[in-house]
């Protein structure tokens, strides 16, 4: 039997490599190497791609460890956890907590304002895509060759953000003069819970994780000054930033508040026609020397023009402002030039290709070289796919179960006869008929009418239960569609696209192809998905337990509501439909005696 299996094993792999012959002192144990080592390197095996399975086990200490010859110390293995993490590896809790309290202690000495000097690769928004952020690496160059300045929002809205944080921080902890990370607007406590990184975390690690993430957050410097030229900084401007030195009197050991300095810096943006501010919609613009106006796409904080980027920046003697913060169709924009030293007066830089797997954008990276400008764009890798807010299969699909279940029992009523519906009995005479016409017989079958109404109330209130949490499990995407009804003459004279309208019941449900569906480009997702660019507005008594529910961003948002889901699935609950009503006194009252049930519907998915 023994050689049978070696024969079987080695006759596997010469079809897989492709020879005609195997050496003969090749062993089973060889054999089975080859094939594990091929499986891994997702060699096409009978026509089919062959998947690398996850990297299930944690790294011992003797793999996590390395020492560091040039002072002696031992540190995480940068190159280690590099694979490991590419794989969906995880590390033992004790081995994250290392990474993210040494990162830590090394952020809280650092000054709220860095000075990089010299060449250097500036990098915006990363949100968690590690598969992209390791095709950035490659383009960028690695470290510690090249030197780096990341501009914040490493986390949410990717499924993969604590992998790019425990990377970087480790990358920190080796190179800290290399890689200088500054803090964006996602790096607190407020967006991570009402996005999904608290839940990333809690679902592959533990709370202690999380807290410690989020008290590394408030230890990331919030500016950059490179080469005494460019301010580097996450957002933008604030009517309170009037020299460089007032960032170094900012507290940022703290959650942004709602204004200030410190939220502008993270929060605003440059206004949308920024160097024609006096050339508005409907010839109506800004009046000459208006320096910030109300943001209300962020809810908060301000846009800033261009004439308070071209006084700040003479006020400074810098030469530009380099910052992330919004999405980019190219993966960057240069804005206006200054009318003195005639070079752009901000550039966003945007290194997330393919947001949130609906935007369709390129991403780039800014390289400073020798005092030149380059930039390097590069698209969205492959990667690993995860269900909404981490769920597993089975509790992901119970929705979709309960409603098909209840559209049955249903179906099953709507077709019942009235002896089925009826209690067994003997037969009865005419005498006896008549006599069950009397005022209190007459009261008793309108109560038995009365409850099996309630009973099928209360099913119909169930399906749309079910129905909502299938619709919540369905849409799965932080992107929303309006929900309007009306002809399509009227929708466009209403300016409202195809795409904002919600989608018909001929869409696929699950998340990637609804999205690719009803979003083609670029400006359908931002269109879409300008309520995730607002600050959050949390219930303060709301309990912050483990929601049941889907997080909010991980939700399709109807235009003009206001009303949370758990608003939503009482009145549900406490509501009747029409429909429902009427299915209800027909089999109370068994007026279909003989009906056929309804064909159930079709819930398309892949």
């Amino acid at each position: 039997m023994p050689e049978a299996n070696e024969e079987y094993l080695q006759s596997v792999v010469k079809h897989m490599l492709g020879k005609s012959t195997l050496p003969p002192n090749v062993s089973t144990e060889a054999v089975t190497s080859i094939t594990q080592t091929r499986r891994m390197e997702g060699v096409r095996s009978f026509g089919r791609r062959v998947v690398p399975p996850p990297a299930f086990r944690k790294p011992t200490d003797e793999e996590f460890f390395m020492l560091d010859e040039r002072d002696g110390q031992r540190k995480p293995n940068a190159q280690f956890l590099k694979q490991h993490f590419f794989q969906e590896g995880r590390l033992k809790e004790e081995q994250a907590l290392y990474i993210i309290e040494r990162a830590t202690a090394l952020l809280r000495d650092e000054p709220n304002m860095l000075e990089v000097v010299g060449d250097v690769t500036v990098v915006g928004d990363i949100h968690g895509q590690y598969y992209d952020f390791m095709k950035l690496l490659d383009i960028g160059g690695t470290v510690p060759e090249n030197a780096y300045i990341f501009l914040g929002d490493y986390v949410d809205r990717g499924c993969f953000g604590i992998e790019c944080l425990l990377y970087l921080y480790t990358l920190k902890i080796w190179y800290p003069q290399k890689v200088s990370m500054l803090r964006g607007n996602h790096e607190c406590r407020h967006l991570t819970e009402y996005f999904t990184f608290q839940r990333e975390c809690m679902r592959k690690y533990s709370v202690r994780i999380y807290e410690a993430c989020v008290e590394s957050f408030y230890a990331l410097p919030i500016a950059c000054l490179l080469d005494k030229r460019f301010l580097c900084i996450h957002g933008g401007l604030s009517p309170e930033l009037v020299m460089l030195s007032d960032i170094n009197n900012v507290n940022r050991f703290q959650e942004p508040p709602p204004h200030g300095l410190l939220c502008d810096i993270l929060w605003s943006d440059p206004i949308s026609n920024f160097g024609h501010e006096q050339e508005g919609p409907n010839g109506v613009g800004l009046p000459p020397g208006t320096s910030f106006v109300h943001n209300p796409t962020r809810g908060c904080s301000f846009f800033f023009t261009y004439e308070a980027t071209c006084n700040f920046l003479e006020r400074n003697n810098l030469l530009g402002i380099m910052r992330g913060h919004e999405a980019q169709a190219e993966g960057y924009t240069m804005y206006r030039k200054t009318p003195t030293k005639k070079f752009p007066s901000v550039i966003t830089i945007f290194s997330a290709p393919n947001y949130c797997d609906a935007y369709h954008n390129r991403a780039a990276v800014l390289k400073y070289v020798n005092r030149n400008i380059t930039i390097r764009q590069f698209n969205s890798n492959p990667h690993p796919y995860w269900l909404p807010n981490f769920m597993d299969a089975f509790t992901w699909s119970l929705p979709f179960v309960g409603s098909k279940i209840v559209e049955m029992l249903l179906a099953i009523l709507s077709c019942c006869t009235e002896e089925e519906l009826e209690e067994p009995s003997l037969s009865v005479s005419d005498e006896d008929m008549r006599a069950m016409e009397d005022e209190q017989q007459q009261a008793a079958r309108k109560e038995t009418e009365a409850r099996i109404k309630a009973k099928i109330l209360g099913i119909g209130r169930m399906a749309r239960m079910l129905n909502i949490m299938r619709e919540e499990s369905e849409e799965a995407s932080e992107l929303h569609t309006m929900d309007v009804d009306g002809p399509d003459s009227d929708l466009q004279a209403r300016g409202i696209t195809a795409v904002e309208r919600r989608i018909g019941p001929d869409a696929l449900h699950v998340q990637g192809n609804r999205i690719r569906k009803s979003i083609r480009s670029f400006d359908d997702a931002r269109r879409s998905d300008i309520d995730n660019e607002r600050i959050p507005e949390f219930n303060e008594g709301a309990s912050s337990s483990y929601p049941h529910l889907q997080a909010p961003s991980t939700r399709l948002r109807r235009a003009n509501t206001s009303v949370d889901m758990e608003t939503v699935m009482r009145r549900a609950i406490d509501t009747d439909d029409d429909e429902t009503k009427q299915l209800a006194e027909m089999i109370a009252r068994s007026d279909n005696r003989h009906g056929r049930p309804r064909a159930l519907k079709r819930h398309e998915t892949v």
